[in-house]
């Protein structure tokens, strides 16, 4: 249990600390093509182009950004094989805080009464979490889990493609919310993989749920990028962890035995509903605020 909790909040650190770097270099990126006068950075939409989050990702912001997601991911698996899901996910969570205060130095983003109110919910839900989770209910062989979670993760990333082009430049909550979803399906995954323990490469290979893995995290990797591109940091990242927080949740009491303590299965369920509430709170706040700067870049424009 020890280990997990650490595992998660090394998860929730790299995959905060990330976030700010890569929305940094995304708009380090997008500045850089404007100078240049670069032609097709977006869609009519306003939705960006492979290649404008191509050239996003190769900057060096969005490089070291990506390393710490790799940390993050690592933190990501151990935690979810060690802990129950609602606890681990919930746990990195908290990232989205991470990236809220660290937004305030790197990006100039300013923070209202209200952010910190949902922000501090999501702490308070944390720690009531830790205090009622139980011990985790281990991995499930049905083979119809192992396929469906590949099944659901491919269909969610081309529906999210077509979602998010046709919404264009308002889409950065529902790339953030589908990136979520593919994260939340890599963490079930991760938990049903068969052949890691012990390490059987043959058995891990045919495993449906290994391919989850790979394509669940490059999808909803590439998505979060889409989403930095588009909006707020902070709402893009909150919608995120609405996304892999309340799937893999679900699904891991009611499919893989993740239990509470006994007796305090009321405090587990009010933690997580005020740790998801914290973070709807934060995607749309974040949303808004990005909305109204828009608008007021917009006025700017029009009067010169």
């Amino acid at each position: 249990m020890l280990i997990g909790l650490f595992a998660a909040l090394l998860a929730c650190i790299g995959y905060g600390v990330a976030s700010v770097l890569q929305a940094y270099g995304a708009r380090r990126s997008a500045a850089a093509a404007q100078v240049r006068g670069d032609a097709g950075q977006s869609t009519e939409t306003g939705a960006p182009t492979v290649a404008s989050t191509v050239a996003a990702v190769l900057t060096v912001w969005f490089i070291v950004g990506t390393v710490l997601d790799v940390v993050g991911f690592a933190g990501n698996a151990v935690s979810a094989r060690l802990i129950p899901l609602f606890l681990s996910q919930t746990i990195m969570s908290a990232n989205l805080i991470i990236t809220a205060v660290l937004g305030i130095f790197v990006l100039g983003i300013r923070l209202h009464l209200r952010d910190w109110v949902a922000i501090c919910a999501v702490v308070l839900a944390l720690a009531a979490l830790g205090v009622a989770a139980g011990e985790e209910g281990g991995g499930n062989d049905n083979p119809v889990l192992h396929w469906g979670v590949l099944i659901v993760s491919v269909l969610l990333f081309a529906v999210s493609q077509l979602v998010v082009r046709r919404l264009g430049s308002r889409g950065a909550v529902a790339a953030g919310l589908a990136a979520g979803l593919l994260f939340g399906a890599m963490a079930i995954a991760v938990r049903i993989v068969r052949g890691i323990d012990p390490l059987q490469l043959s058995t891990l290979l045919a495993d449906p749920a290994a391919w989850t893995i790979a394509i669940a995290g490059v999808g909803g990797f590439y998505l979060h990028t889409v989403a930095l591109q588009l909006g707020s940091v902070n709402g893009a990242t909150a919608a995120l962890v609405v996304g892999e927080t309340v799937i893999p949740g679900i699904v891991g009491v009611l499919m893989l035995g993740d239990t509470s303590t006994p007796g305090l299965e009321w405090l587990a369920i009010l933690g997580f509903f005020l740790a998801v509430g914290g973070a709807v709170a934060v995607a749309v706040f974040g949303n808004l605020l990005q909305t109204q700067q828009d608008t007021a870049s917009e006025r700017e424009l029009d009067s010169v």
